[in-house]
């Protein structure tokens, strides 16, 4: 008799979403090996375009009250459901919470857990949960309400943002827990009592969903003043317009460089800081070199990789500590042999060797105008460190690994 299919419910906070690729990746390579997926989203979807990548994924998707006064009868009629014994359970669980954090959203967390404990199927056997913020806190209380397990996998602003004390507890009753990066496994580790439950797991590239680099040995020169450059060079960036993707240094940067340099930024990504950025481009006199193009499908994003002569991604540790972990697009853009920009920050270096793979700055605006003036006048260099960031991507960063790893975690611990 055939093994009966891994089942298991995925939370997540939105769904679908542009700039979670790497989520959708994952779903639909457990999907080709026969997990038995349904898809609990705390949020509905706010982008107005979707990846072609969404529509292969067949599972379900529920979505919970995105704000309880939206549905109290869908709430009250989930809290009738549970069994009173662990409800109890749950309530004083999420109580000893709202004490340390007397907030409306932690109200809402125990809310939507009580709609995802009373409406997963009766034989659910396991969660797992992207983000160990509050998409965890929802999967950890269902988890309480319905007697069984529940893992998750971390990424960047959830490790790096989520209290310790909350880290903690949540990494002592999860039975397990991936992180996409060396530098959050070690903070992690460093938190659990147990670190074996938490594995260092690449998310990686899925290339079959990238067409063969172009042939970029015909690149323009970039060329200074007193030279006529065979075309302007093209500099990409994708990324939201939020403060971690440091931005605002970026645009400085772009300000400093010499007046000779022939260069175009073309930038893809929507997000709160869009208007503080364009007056800052326009305050520094670059409005008429940058275009912005807002949020794009990965279609879209894969024609400008193939089209730009140079990628950059200017990440930055945030104020309230939030910062990148190892951001896909990185790889996207060595997936087509572009030479990257980027610093060293978080786990970028866990890809991008500088000098090697790219060229890493420090976050400042004087490293990042010194680094970008190197690439855009030596074209022999931006060729060298594209060809080498595609080897080690496809030697390295594949994502077939990780999901067999990700996989074997999962038969270890979801019940048959």
């Amino acid at each position: 008799m055939a093994a009966s299919p891994l089942r298991l419910a995925v939370v997540v906070k939105g769904y679908p979403r542009l700039s979670e690729t790497f989520v959708a990746q994952e779903l639909l390579a457990l999907q080709e090996r026969g997990v038995d997926l349904s898809i609990w989203s705390l949020r509905h979807p706010t982008d107005t375009r979707r990846h072609a990548l969404h529509d292969r994924i067949a599972a379900p998707v529920h979505y919970l009250p995105e704000y309880l006064r939206q549905e109290p009868l869908r709430v009250l009629r989930a809290l009738f459901r549970l069994p009173p014994a662990k409800l109890w359970a749950a309530a004083r669980l999420w109580w000893r919470d709202l004490r340390r954090d007397p907030t409306a959203n932690r109200g809402r967390r125990f809310g939507q857990a009580l709609v995802l404990a009373a409406e997963l199927p009766a034989d659910a056997p396991f969660l797992y949960v992207h983000f160990l913020h509050t998409p965890a806190s929802v999967a950890r209380y269902a988890a309480a309400l319905r007697g069984i397990g529940w893992g998750f996998s971390a990424h960047a602003k959830d490790i790096w943002t989520t209290p310790d004390w909350e880290t903690r507890e949540k990494l002592a009753e999860a039975r397990f827990g991936v992180t996409c990066t060396a530098t959050g496994a070690a903070h992690l580790r460093a938190l659990a009592a147990d670190p074996q439950r938490i594995e260092l797991v690449y998310h990686g590239l899925d290339l079959g969903r990238f067409p063969d680099p172009p042939d970029r040995r015909d690149g323009p020169g970039g060329l200074r003043d007193g030279s006529a450059p065979d075309r302007t060079v093209e500099i990409l960036s994708v990324g939201r317009l939020v403060e971690k993707k440091g931005y605002d240094r970026l645009l400085d940067a772009l300000a400093a460089l010499p007046a000779g340099l022939h260069w175009r930024l073309v930038h893809i990504g929507g997000g709160p800081l869009a208007s503080a950025l364009r007056a800052q481009a326009e305050r520094l006199g670059l409005a008429d070199r940058i275009d912005w193009r807002g949020a794009q499908d990965q279609a879209t994003v894969i024609e400008a990789l193939r089209r730009a002569d140079l990628f950059t991604l200017t990440s930055v540790i945030a104020g309230d500590g939030d910062r990148d972990g190892l951001p896909n697009v990185l790889m996207e853009a060595a997936s087509q042999k572009l030479a990257i920009l980027s610093t060293a920050v978080a786990a970028i270096p866990e890809f991008i060797a500088d000098g090697e793979h790219g060229v890493l700055t420090a976050p400042e605006a004087a490293a990042i105008a010194a680094g970008l003036d190197r690439l855009l006048t030596d074209p022999p260099l931006r060729l060298r460190l594209g060809e080498a960031a595609y080897e080690r991507l496809r030697a390295e960063f594949g994502m077939t690994a990780g999901i067999d790893r990700l996989l074997r975690r999962l038969a270890d611990t979801v019940p048959a």
